[in-house]
């Protein structure tokens, strides 16, 4: 019987041997509506997709005869030490894969001694998160209709400590998320085969909605109406409440409020990163958000050289889009990224194992990071250059 290659099939992380894996055995733990919800891009996922291919168009080019006994992943971001070039990017309703989701991907972070960022519309208090993860901890702000929201946030990061903010600009109008949509007959509303297709994942209904209840949107349901602070109810009226009129002129209205580190993120053109420069920020991240806003954009990895020519150093500069490998992560810093920031390969983990899942994910990046520089010929992550790149 000849010999067939197969994906990993079971249950065990130890088993896991990379972020493909986890995310297969996140597939299986979850119900389908979940797994989309992290899964799907907006509308042809033609920025999903590409966010992939951008990668697989590059090539490593080594140094040989070059001794890497020395290597190590240690870093700065943000003026700040961190183990190795990665963060932890926000995403919001972690607690409908696990429970305590951004519990368990702060904590994560903080063990590999790199940044966390909770999303707007995370699901636990940001108080919460400060005070039992620790860490070093990023806010991202959604500027929404009601500005007294952001105004909230901002004064609260401040005061539990956060050290940045990570204003998201590439959301003032709702992306389309087509596959997402197609699991629910009304906004919160999900379709009979969605609903049959949970119940076939018991563990999940015990450990996330039986025990804990239907995820909510903590640090925004005070401004929310009556029955929308939930994920249920919350999806049918958050939609309608990003703010379409915001403009470079909101980075001093931020300003008012929030003294720490400031990135932008969502920057795709040597244009906005000039007036990010212009504006004082201390950081961007090239970012399509993953695909699932505008679709047919270029990748974060396409317009990173020509960004880091033009900035040369005078702020951060984070890319994300499509990272599952140490090779893509090496691949970045070699044309002018910092870090890179992470999505989907960590959500993987927390759905597969939770605060444990992450760390897998997190741990297979690092000595795919740490192999690839030695055979790079590289013994640290500030070494790969343009000229250990080659475009096809």
């Amino acid at each position: 019987m000849p010999w067939n290659r197969r994906a990993h099939t079971g249950n065990r992380l130890s088993r896991a041997f990379n972020i493909a894996d986890l995310r297969e055995l996140a597939r299986r733990r979850v119900p389908g509506f979940a797994f989309e919800y992290v899964e799907g891009g907006a509308e042809d996922e033609s920025s999903l997709r590409h966010n992939r291919a951008a990668f697989e168009r590059l090539r490593l080019r080594p140094d040989t005869l070059v001794d890497t006994s020395r290597r190590h992943l240690k870093t700065t971001i943000l003026g700040a030490p961190a183990g190795a070039p990665l963060i932890i990017g926000p995403t919001g309703l972690n607690n409908m894969l696990h429970p305590d989701g951004d519990l368990e991907r702060a904590r994560a972070s903080a063990r590999r001694h790199i940044p966390f960022t909770l999303s707007t519309l995370s699901t636990t208090r940001l108080e919460e998160v400060a005070a039992r993860a620790g860490g070093r901890l990023w806010m991202q702000l959604y500027v929404l209709k009601d500005r007294a929201i952001g105004r909230d946030l901002m004064q609260r990061a401040a005061a539990a400590g956060y050290e940045a903010l990570v204003f998201t600009t590439d959301a003032n109008v709702f992306g389309s998320r087509e596959w997402d949509q197609r699991n629910y007959r009304a906004p919160g509303k999900p379709t009979l085969r969605a609903a049959l297709d949970a119940l076939r994942h018991p563990r999940w209904m015990y450990e996330v909605l039986l025990r804990n209840g239907i995820p909510r949107f903590r640090n925004v349901e005070a401004f929310l109406p009556p029955g929308a602070g939930s994920a249920v109810g919350g999806s049918t009226v958050l939609p309608g409440m990003f703010e379409a009129s915001i403009t470079w002129d909101d980075i001093g209205w931020i300003r008012q409020f929030w003294r720490g580190k400031l990135l932008v993120k969502g920057v795709l053109s040597v244009r906005d990163a000039e007036r990010a420069v212009a504006l004082g920020c201390d950081g961007i991240v090239l970012s399509n958000h993953g695909g699932r806003q505008l679709d047919y954009s270029v990748a974060g990895i396409d317009v990173l050289p020509e960004i880091a020519a033009a900035v040369n150093g005078r702020l951060a500069l984070l890319v994300d889009g499509g990272f599952r490998r140490g090779t893509d992560v090496v691949k970045a810093l070699s044309l002018g990224a910092q870090a890179a920031m992470l999505g989907r390969a960590t959500l993987y983990g927390l759905a597969a194992g939770g605060e444990a899942g992450v760390t897998r994910a997190l741990d297979l990046l690092c000595a795919e990071i740490d192999r690839t520089l030695g055979l790079l010929g590289c013994n640290s992550v500030s070494e790969p250059t343009s000229r250990h790149i080659r475009r096809e």
